[in-house]
């Protein structure tokens, strides 16, 4: 059913808020960092950046980094219109459209977002209809013209009840593991012309891909996991962690000192 009384959209928008509070705040959450300046709870490196995710998983950050001057992409569909309120409760700035299908407008006001108001910028780059885990080239297109790097944020949950969508969108279970595994910091070439970003593309999905699949057997198994932190939502004070030395890692590289992203990494430049 689609809503489109607004006064109906904000109510939804204030209940579906109320139960993500609800049940994400019992959650454990935890990450593994390579490098923690990448978390825009931070935002002390002066450095913007595009973070990416699988469309499932839209309810882990939108909780956890809620009021971190963060810019999200969202559907120009009707049924986006409780998603988009739920996001500016939280403290998102939004942009409707896509990055597939008719995206042109979308992606000049993601650029204005990150240009003039200095928004780090948020794209689940396979919605908003799919195909499930598949990468759309807007978010490269973007990191190549803006020359901002990508953040590719790998999200797994123990056991979630998955929906019959397009994208079986996880909800948690309430008191489960929640777990995070970002890259670094992605640099793509700029001005990529068409082949170039179609080959970026491809190497940004499987990165993501094996970063979500990672995390994923981390929440499933409850082990520990190398450079782990518990993590709490917001700005700031969300880290329980030290700082490391600030290092970029090209899309090629395979130094991180986690041993996943590393072998990530050295999957996409085959």
């Amino acid at each position: 059913m689609k809503i489109m009384n607004k006064g109906l959209v904000r109510a939804a928008g204030s209940v579906v808020s109320f139960g993500v509070h609800l049940v994400d705040s019992t959650l454990d959450y935890r990450v593994a960092y390579y490098d923690p300046v990448i978390d825009p709870a931070y935002a002390n490196d002066g450095k913007r950046r595009i973070y990416i995710f699988w469309h499932e998983y839209i309810q882990f950050f939108v909780y956890l980094r809620k009021h971190c001057h963060l810019a999200m992409l969202l559907s120009k569909h009707a049924d986006a219109d409780v998603l988009e309120e739920l996001a500016r409760l939280l403290g998102f700035g939004g942009v409707r459209g896509s990055t597939n299908r008719g995206g042109v407008q979308a992606l000049r006001e993601m650029m204005h977002k990150e240009q003039n108001e200095n928004y780090d910028l948020t794209i689940t780059p396979d919605g908003p209809r799919g195909p499930r885990r598949e990468l759309a080239p807007g978010c490269v297109y973007l990191a190549s013209k803006l020359q901002i790097p990508i953040v590719a944020m790998g999200v797994g949950y123990d056991r979630p009840f998955r929906f019959n969508s397009w994208d079986r969108f996880a909800l948690p279970r309430p008191f489960s593991r929640a777990r995070c595994i970002p890259s670094g910091d992605i640099h793509v070439p700029p001005d990529l012309d068409k082949q170039g970003i179609d080959y970026f593309r491809k190497k940004i999905e499987r990165l993501l891909n094996h970063l979500t699949d990672e995390a994923e057997s981390w929440a499933r198994s409850g082990d520990s996991y190398e450079n782990e932190s518990s993590v709490l939502p917001g700005p700031n004070f969300s880290c329980l962690y030290y700082a490391r030395p600030k290092r970029s890692i090209g899309i090629d590289e395979g130094t991180s000192s986690l041993e996943t992203v590393k072998a990530a990494l050295l999957t996409t430049s085959n």
